[in-house]
């Protein structure tokens, strides 16, 4: 170490922590690396995906993460504060190439020498594969001028783009897909408007899942809520929209993939009325249900791309009450829904919140149904390409049978007749997912219930839903969704605005 920027001396004992530090750092001795870490709330890491405060923190993030990247330390400075404080900065050499930085404050506690703060920077990745399957400075070029010019559009990765293969989060369907011709009749559109395709976004294997959590390319980053879910199955195009790495968010929404990306990471997003946009050139996941939709970082935009997508004429008169449903609400961790409650709603009619759970167990069970009809034979002996989870799910979808999918049919069209009946005139508000992002590798099982209750009576009406951002009392962010009629879906857009 070589002290600089002051006339005192590196403390006794300093060096020899350090160097624990850095053996505990690169053997991932979590026992030795919590040790060396300052216990309490106060205890700070940051590097470019966020802040953890806390020691407690800091330790999960360790123990999830599998070690950090091989390394070696190249210079050590020491600029002492007093015999019991000093501020080492470490410039690092990563094994893959590139130089970094390592700042810490270390202070002598009553067993020894611990970081009580620390910043790590390491190079930037010339391509984030966790967001992005394939970028260009664009990678299609705008083909027309508009209302969208000098956007930009991060396509998820079930929408064909002429001259790519969709990927639809999997290696091997990647791997077996043919080069597009032609791109998705929405994608043609938005570049007709101006915009330009700035690449082609992750999503989760085949669409099927809430998490954002890739088991092949990884967890798109949150930048919003760090070390937490980005949402999926839009958590590529979401998380680039965040980032300011594109302007539009091109995604889907079959039972929630544009609302909970939008709430977990503070955006704008709609998923429009089923059918309502064109579909031509989007790999399917349950036909019933699918719908397309986007994200933006603000109202005004996403009314913009609304200009492109949607067919003329879907302004009407009916009415713009917003009519809430205190027992939905409800469904909602506390912190969501008090920032939903924030909303001035009159109140609604009475809903059959009893009969959710059939609803929601109709809709997963003919959601399942749909996926294995369309993906089924593909993946047929190809069941160990997908992740756990999502291969879970399939697996699942595969034991259904035709006789258990036709009552879950009867039960989805009765449920959209009634949904659509309840909703009428109205513009219904409740929260766009259950809770705030929820951290990574955390159970998912009751918030993927819970916002899949709130979040089915969008697809199973097959109405339009505006997700529009919110804060909930723990700082972080949330969103409400306006439901409306069939149809509706400028009418949204314009009260969003």
């Amino acid at each position: 170490m070589t002290a600089t920027g002051s006339p005192l001396p590196v403390p006794a004992g300093l060096v020899e922590a350090f160097r624990a530090y850095e053996q505990a750092l690169m053997s991932n001795d979590l026992a030795a690396l919590d040790r060396l870490f300052a216990p309490g709330p106060t205890t700070l890491r940051g590097d470019a995906n966020g802040l953890l405060v806390g020691h407690d923190m800091i330790s999960a993030f360790r123990g999830g993460r599998g070690g950090a990247p091989p390394r070696r330390i190249v210079q050590t400075h020491v600029q002492t504060i007093d015999d019991d404080h000093a501020l080492v900065v470490a410039v690092t050499e990563l094994e893959r190439g590139g130089r970094g930085q390592q700042t810490q404050l270390w202070a002598r506690l009553a067993d020894g020498w611990a970081v009580t703060a620390a910043h790590v920077s390491v190079p930037a990745p010339a391509l984030d594969t966790r967001i992005w399957r394939v970028v260009g400075d664009p990678l299609v070029p705008a083909t027309g001028c508009g209302v969208l010019d000098g956007e930009s559009v991060a396509v998820k990765d079930l929408y064909a783009v002429a001259g790519h293969r969709v990927g639809a989060g999997n290696p091997a369907w990647l791997a077996a897909a043919p080069v597009e011709t032609e791109s998705a009749a929405v994608v043609d559109r938005l570049l007709d408007a101006g915009a330009d395709v700035r690449g082609i976004a992750r999503t989760d294997e085949f669409a099927y899942s809430l998490a954002g959590t890739n088991a092949r390319s990884g967890a798109p980053p949150n930048p919003r809520a760090p070390y937490r879910m980005s949402g999926g199955s839009t958590s590529g195009s979401a998380s680039a929209v965040s980032l300011g790495q594109a302007t539009i968010g091109l995604g889907t929404d079959t039972g929630g993939s544009i609302r909970v990306p939008a709430a977990y990471q503070g955006l704008y997003g709609i998923r429009t009325t089923h059918d309502l946009v064109d579909t031509s050139g989007l790999l399917a996941l349950a036909p019933t249900f699918d719908a397309v939709g986007w994200l933006t970082r603000s109202a005004e935009l996403l009314r913009r791309v609304g200009e492109v997508l949607l067919p003329p004429g879907g302004t009407t008169t009916a009415g713009r009450r917003l009519v809430g449903v205190p027992a939905l609400t409800a469904l909602a961790d506390p912190d969501v829904a008090a920032a939903v409650r924030t909303l001035p709603v009159e109140p609604g009619p009475d809903w059959p919140l009893g009969e959710l759970p059939t609803w929601l167990a109709a809709f997963q069970t003919w959601q399942a149904w749909e996926a294995w009809q369309v993906r089924g034979e593909w993946l047929t002996g190809r069941l160990d390409t997908l992740g756990p989870d999502v291969r879970g799910r399939f697996e699942n979808a595969a034991t259904i049978g035709d006789e258990q999918a036709a009552a879950a049919r009867a039960t989805v069209v009765a449920a959209r007749d009634r949904i659509r009946e309840l909703v009428g005139d109205d513009v219904l508000v409740l929260p766009s997912a259950s809770s705030v992002a929820p951290r990574l590798g955390a159970d998912l099982g009751p918030v993927r219930t819970a916002t899949m209750t709130l979040t089915c009576l969008a697809g199973l009406g097959g109405l339009p839903a505006v997700s529009i951002p919110l804060t909930a009392t723990s700082g972080l962010p949330c969103g409400v969704s306006l439901l409306a009629a069939p149809g509706r879906d400028q009418d949204l857009l314009e009260l969003a605005t």
